[in-house]
């Protein structure tokens, strides 16, 4: 069994060769351990979001660790979820809401997703309200994710479940909110459909809404 705290450890510390040593061992006997692999990657992210909240990590730390990250789920996405890719691929739209300009965790998610079997539309990050609309309408799409990392984020998501609704829309949609301030709550302020941190979780959820939707 991996050591997963030591696994966590050195995606705190940005030891990019370690990390992926120890997720090249998770993959050896075909990734049997590749969710708690992922747990301990996000675990050794909180880290870094400490160091950088207490001064000692820099933007730059930031965006390496993001590349270590979506590296790391590179190396696991095929274990995580397995056999998602095969037959017809349910489109969705994945972006940050309006005034969010974060993108590390919306990319980690794009990745499961398509490994998951899913044409993921990214529409990047700080998107209106009313684009996410206008694309859903024109590529018929009826799953949306929508990621935030501010607080005011939780804002963006709301105006863009109101947007559906105000388009008509809204019953044909299914809502997914993520990210840091993302909670039960904010679910339940937003009028989304359901709410998660966790990229395994995410596709899982969508999965669930595309088989019903088939």
């Amino acid at each position: 069994m991996a050591d997963f705290e030591a696994l966590a450890q050195a995606m705190g510390d940005l030891d990019e060769d370690t990390v992926k040593e120890m997720l090249a061992e998770v993959m050896a006997d075909g990734g049997s351990e590749a969710q708690q692999a992922m747990a301990a990657c996000q675990k050794g992210m909180d880290i870094v979001g400490k160091l950088f909240e207490e001064g000692e990590y820099f933007v730059g730390d930031l965006i390496y660790a993001g590349e270590l990250m979506t590296d790391a789920v590179g190396i696991l996405k095929d274990a995580l979820v397995k056999g998602g890719s095969e037959g017809p691929k349910t489109k969705m739209i994945l972006c940050t809401v309006k005034d969010d300009l974060h993108d590390i965790g919306k990319n980690i998610v794009k990745s499961i997703l398509e490994a998951g079997g899913f044409e993921v539309l990214d529409l990047g990050i700080d998107v209106p309200a009313e684009k996410i609309v206008e694309e859903a309408k024109a590529n018929d799409i009826h799953i949306v994710a929508l990621s935030g990392v501010l607080t005011l984020a939780i804002d963006s998501m709301k105006e863009t479940v109101e947007a559906f609704r105000e388009a008509g829309m809204r019953d044909q949609m299914k809502i997914i909110i993520g990210g840091a301030p993302v909670n039960a709550q904010a679910c339940e302020y937003t009028g989304a459909d359901a709410w998660t941190t966790s990229p395994q979780e995410t596709v899982k959820i969508c999965s669930g809404w595309a088989a019903q939707m088939q």
